[in-house]
C-alpha cells in the first residue's frame, strides 16, 4: 500500500515492541500500523511471537520497550486463540453472546444472522461444530460494534472447506462494516490472498508488504520452503503493476 492511501491517523500503531522472558527474546523492535477498512495479517511459525505481540497490541501484556498507541475512542473486538466450550457447563449460544455485558435480544439476533449462524441462538454452545463456534465467538467480537477486530487463528478446529467460507465473511464484515481487522494465522495459502498487507514474523518483522510480494520474498521462503510461493499463486489476481518487496508501486514496470 503506497503513502497517498494510508490515513493520517491509523486505528493503531506500535513501534520498536520489544520483550525477553527469561533471556530469551519473544519480539525485538516490532513495528506495526492497521487502519480502517485495512485487512493485515501476521504469519509466521510456532514460536514467532505472534500470539504474545496481539497481547501486547490488546494491553494484556506490557513490553520491556516500544510504544501502541491507539486512535482516540477506537473500541476493539477480540477473538482469542484456543477458544472452547466446556461441555460441563449448559450455555445457549444465546446467553453467551451476554455474558460480560447488557445486550438485547435484537442485536443477539442481528450479529449471529450477520456471521450465519442466525439459526443457532438457541443451542447449547459445547454441541457445535468447530465451524459453528468460531462464527458464534466471532458474533461476540463484533457485539460491541468495533472499529479494529483482532482475530487470532480465527479457523482453528475448521475443516477446509468451512476455512475458505470464513475467510470470506471476514472479507465482508470489513467491507459491510468498514473496520480494520488484524488476523494471525498458520492458514498461508489461503490468509494471503485475503490479506491487503502481511507482516512475516520471526520474533521481528522478517519482511512485509502485499500478499505478492512477501509471498516472493527469500525470508518467506527460508520459513516455509520453495513451495510456499507456488502454493499461494493459486490465490494471486491480475496486476497492471509491479510491487517492490516492501508492497510499494514501482514506476518500472520490470522485476
Amino acid at each position: 500500500m503506497n503513502d497517498a492511501q494510508q490515513p493520517e491517523t491509523p486505528l493503531l500503531s506500535a513501534r520498536c515492541l520489544t520483550l525477553a522472558r527469561r533471556g530469551r527474546t519473544i519480539l525485538d523492535q516490532v513495528d506495526l500500523s492497521i487502519a480502517s477498512r485495512e485487512i493485515v495479517t501476521v504469519i509466521g511459525p510456532n514460536g514467532a511471537g505472534k500470539t504474545t505481540l496481539v497481547r501486547v497490541l490488546l494491553g494484556l501484556e506490557k513490553p520491556d520497550s516500544g510504544t501502541v498507541v491507539r486512535a482516540p475512542a477506537t473500541s476493539l473486538g477480540y477473538l482469542p486463540q484456543l477458544f472452547s466450550a466446556d461441555p460441563t457447563i449448559p450455555l445457549t449460544v444465546a446467553r453467551f453472546l451476554t455474558l460480560t455485558r447488557r445486550v438485547a435480544a435484537e442485536r443477539v439476533e442481528e450479529g449471529l444472522v450477520e456471521v450465519g449462524a442466525g439459526h443457532l441462538a438457541n443451542a447449547q454452545l459445547a454441541e457445535l461444530s468447530g465451524g459453528e463456534l468460531q462464527r458464534v465467538a466471532l458474533a461476540r467480537a463484533l457485539i460491541g460494534d468495533p472499529e479494529l477486530l483482532v482475530l487470532d487463528e480465527p479457523v482453528q478446529n475448521v475443516d477446509y472447506s468451512g476455512v475458505s467460507e470464513l475467510y470470506a465473511l471476514i472479507g465482508k464484515i470489513r467491507d459491510t462494516r468498514g473496520c480494520g481487522i488484524l488476523l494471525v494465522s498458520h492458514d498461508l495459502h489461503v490468509v494471503l490472498g485475503a490479506s491487503d498487507r502481511v507482516l512475516c514474523l520471526n520474533r521481528h518483522i522478517c519482511c512485509s508488504g502485499v500478499p505478492e510480494s512477501v509471498a516472493k520474498h527469500p525470508e518467506y521462503l527460508r520459513l516455509f520452503g520453495p513451495d510456499a510461493a507456488d502454493v499461494y499463486a493459486v490465490y494471486s489476481h491480475a496486476h497492471d503493476h509491479v510491487h517492490d518487496l516492501s508492497g510499494d508501486v514501482c514506476d518500472d514496470h520490470e522485476h
